[in-house]
């Protein structure tokens, strides 16, 4: 099993490429069980969790090729030749249920095992298969999968969600363009990754309106057919490498970010004392000379403050001028990284989902171990700041995350490896 060391106390000093968004194109591929003919994405990140769902859609009958060094993924779903997608697959991550709609949608029946992913929090599918069920579908939950059919097919229906939900959001948004009629889903996510999957199905002939907005309208169409779609820059390595040269000083052009992905997030930066640019081909992001300011952070659905980025930034404010707040509002069980940073020498608590950290306690140095997705680089970013060497343990979460960590940060003046234990 891999772990990263990292030697601390470098400026990091010039640009990184940011990759097209995991989140975007995990929910992309699966829109491929809804045509027949060729789906391409291009601008596709090189991660495990790709990896993952490459293998279920395969194992389901598509075709799926990884060209350009794997940066462009050619899909081709003729005919879907089973319909159950498998514990064994399912059971590695979360984004697996997305099939569940196209199925449904394009061959009247689907069995999708209920799925897996990063510990942190229920995140039930209630949403997702109450949404299917308003078009028409019959559910049961039987020996941990779910069983829907729709005999005579998926009808137009009007949606409205309890809870902002984008993974549900998606899989009723992509059911919803073979439906018969017209679907109207209220109180839907608006992050860029829903954004993104309405473009890509209108490339494909679908005829949606409304997406970035909370109420999403779809005209079911008798048939999809192929297209190509760049995916969307990932928000999240964006605002990951943001935080960089915040916390160890200097300036780093985040290549291809552009500040709409980012605005809440850009906002507490600058509001802690931090300077970010717009550029001709990205953000630029520069700590000056003086501290950083304490924060109060409270995570929201887009347009608010992103969770994935929850983690990152209690690192960051470990380095604040006092005191700073963090509530956790979206998922619960994510404060799993504070422990590991507290090994650094961070000073922090945690009552319920909310974080107090006290700023301005030295890092130091030291074993840590990644809990989850976002929590792993989260401990890469506090070893940048620290004193001393960390060693960075159970990677194999970053590597469904973030591709090329190690080359991206050396780029710019990093001292870190990643060795084999």
């Amino acid at each position: 099993m891999d772990k990263i060391i990292v030697r601390g106390g470098r400026p990091l000093n010039g640009s990184i490429p940011i990759a097209g968004a995991k989140n975007a194109c995990l929910t992309l591929m699966p829109a491929a069980l809804l045509t027949s003919e060729p789906l391409t994405l291009t601008n596709a990140p090189r991660l495990s969790d790709i990896r993952t769902m490459t293998e279920l859609l395969q194992s389901l009958g598509c075709e799926v090729a990884r060209l350009s060094d794997g940066q462009v993924l050619a899909l081709a779903c003729g005919k879907i030749t089973n319909h159950t997608a498998d514990y064994d697959i399912v059971r590695k991550m979360r984004a697996s249920i997305l099939v569940l709609g196209p199925m449904l949608a394009r061959d009247g029946e689907a069995v999708v095992s209920l799925p897996g992913g990063c510990a942190i929090g229920a995140r039930p599918v209630d949403l997702h298969l109450k949404a299917l069920e308003a078009m028409g579908a019959q559910i049961e939950l039987r020996d941990g999968y779910v069983h829907a059919i729709a005999p005579g097919g998926l009808t137009g229906a009007e949606v409205e969600f309890p809870l902002v939900s984008v993974g549900a959001t998606e899989n009723a948004l992509m059911a919803a363009t073979l439906a018969k009629g017209t679907t109207v889903l209220k109180n839907v996510a608006r992050e860029p990754e829903i954004v993104d999957l309405a473009r890509c199905l209108r490339a494909m002939g679908a005829q949606i309106e409304g997406e970035g907005t909370s109420t999403i309208t779809v005209h079911g169409v008798e048939r999809l057919h192929g297209a190509t779609h760049r995916v969307v820059t990932d928000r999240i390595e964006l605002g990951t490498y943001m935080l960089a040269p915040v916390m160890t000083g200097g300036s780093v052009e985040l290549l291809g970010g552009t500040r709409d992905l980012v605005g809440a997030f850009a906002d507490k930066l600058e509001e802690a004392g931090v300077e970010v640019e717009e550029t001709a081909t990205g953000l630029r992001v520069s700590r000056n000379g003086n501290g950083l300011k304490p924060l109060h952070v409270v995570t929201e659905p887009y347009p608010g403050f992103p969770t994935d980025l929850q983690a990152q930034m209690m690192a960051m404010l470990t380095l604040a001028d006092g005191e700073s707040v963090l509530e956790e509002r979206i998922f619960e069980n994510r404060f799993m990284h504070a422990p590991e940073l507290q090994r650094m020498g961070a000073q922090i608590e945690v009552k319920g989902g909310t974080a107090h950290v006290h700023g301005g306690t030295p890092l130091k140095g030291a074993p840590v171990m990644a809990t989850d997705l976002r929590a792993s680089v989260s401990l890469i970013l506090a070893a940048l700041a620290a004193e001393g060497e960390s060693t960075v343990s159970r990677v194999y979460h970053l590597d469904r995350g973030y591709e090329n960590v190690v080359e991206k940060l050396s780029a710019c003046g990093a001292d870190i490896e990643r060795v084999s234990e």
